[in-house]
């Protein structure tokens, strides 16, 4: 199970609950019907959004990326949600899977 990713461009806000609750009750309802469910999400790390964010803050699209990364990965928790795996589109690792799949289709 995944949902939709957030940009990684600002702090958390009440929007984005709208996304990650739903998502987080129905691996909990399949979870409970003893269904095996993988949760993941990860951070979109690429966009408009965040370049205009590291513009108007001086600093790098990187820069904001990572930062916003590692406070949606905390917060997260926080809030009762667990991942089972929290990424990011910009992990080498993803770079990988996506090439792999690709070369597949």
């Amino acid at each position: 199970m995944t949902c939709g990713l957030p940009y990684v461009n600002g702090p958390m806000h009440i929007a984005h609950l709208r996304t990650y609750f739903p998502a987080d009750i129905y691996v909990r309802y399949q979870r409970k019907l003893g269904r095996d469910v993988l949760f993941f999400c990860g951070s979109d790390t690429h966009g408009t959004p965040i370049t205009v964010k590291a513009e108007e803050q001086g600093t790098t699209p990187e820069r904001i990326a990572k930062q916003y990364h590692e406070h949606f990965r905390q917060i997260f928790p926080r809030l009762g949600i667990f991942f089972d795996n929290y990424g990011s589109t910009n992990d080498p690792v993803n770079h990988h899977r996506t090439r792999a799949i690709a070369m597949n289709l």
